[in-house]
């Protein structure tokens, strides 16, 4: 039988496949410990797939605050669990931040619109942005504090990407992450949005959130040259936002009608690029 990193590894590789790609840049020693954050990633952002009801999802999202808080053997039995608090523990990770990541993953459960701009910033940086900035401590914790508010920009910029990415998705459940004030910009409400072809404001506000990730990404590309090759691995997310993004412009693959996909060979290719020579070459 799989032991418990090949079990996490899997998880990985299935559940987040670009993630996947980019752990394996990482030096061999710290991979495992990447693998345990993305995996304890994909768990929590999958609940509601797996648990359709709010109610069932919070005790889902309750059973990992009890496990981090212990730590040590709590969660035994469950191989994402034991790794993660294997994790936890030899890179001194803070719980403070899983913490904060599981409350923002409450608002995954239900189907509020999310109120503003400052909200959505707000719910990326508790999820993507601490997972890059806890990623970037396995890999050096000397060097990662100075890349904080860096992580914040990228994870701002891979967190709306995905969530454009997943727009169809979300739309069939009657969820909207695109933020109130955004969409009455645009001329549009929450339930306007979700309904049908999404009205004629619709497209005006993805082009808003299209441009909203563009602006974090040319930020975090800006100070991105300073990355230490050390901290490269837990940014790698970000070789594949550009690209996205630039489809996504493309009338022929709006997010408005289904879902926008880059070649395997090119999600290879963009990820080896960064990790060989990262952002200088922007």
């Amino acid at each position: 039988m799989p032991g418990t990193i090949e079990i996490v590894t899997e998880t990985v590789r299935t559940a987040d496949h670009d993630r996947y790609l980019t752990a394996l840049y990482a030096p061999a020693d710290k991979r495992d410990a990447l693998f345990s954050l993305y995996a304890f990633n994909a768990e929590v952002a999958g609940i509601r797939d797996r648990i359709h009801e709010p109610l069932p999802g919070e005790v889902r999202l309750q059973w990992w605050r009890d496990v981090i808080a212990a730590g040590g053997e709590s969660g035994a039995g469950h191989p994402v669990a034991e790794s993660l608090n294997a994790t936890i523990s030899s890179s001194r990770l803070p719980k403070l931040a899983f913490e904060n990541m599981l409350e923002a993953r409450i608002f995954d459960l239900y189907d509020d619109p999310m109120p503003s701009r400052t909200d959505l910033e707000g719910y990326c940086g508790e999820t993507a942005a601490a997972l890059i900035q806890l990623a970037a401590m396995v890999l050096d914790p000397a060097e990662a504090p100075g890349f904080a508010e860096l992580s914040g920009r990228a994870g701002c910029a891979q967190a709306i990407t995905g969530l454009l990415l997943l727009l169809p998705l979300h739309r069939r459940r009657g969820q909207c992450f695109v933020p109130a004030d955004i969409l009455a910009a645009a001329g549009s409400s929450p339930e306007e949005f979700i309904a049908g072809d999404g009205g004629p404001g619709a497209r005006r506000a993805v082009d808003a959130m299209i441009a909203l990730a563009r602006e974090h990404l040319s930020v975090f590309e800006k100070g991105a040259s300073a990355l230490p090759p050390s901290l490269r691995p837990a940014f790698l997310p970000l070789a594949l936002s550009r690209a996205y993004l630039r489809r996504m412009e493309n009338a022929r693959s709006s997010p408005l009608d289904g879902v926008t996909r880059l070649s395997a060979l090119r999600r290879h290719w963009l990820t080896l690029r960064r990790a060989m020579s990262g952002w200088s070459a922007l």
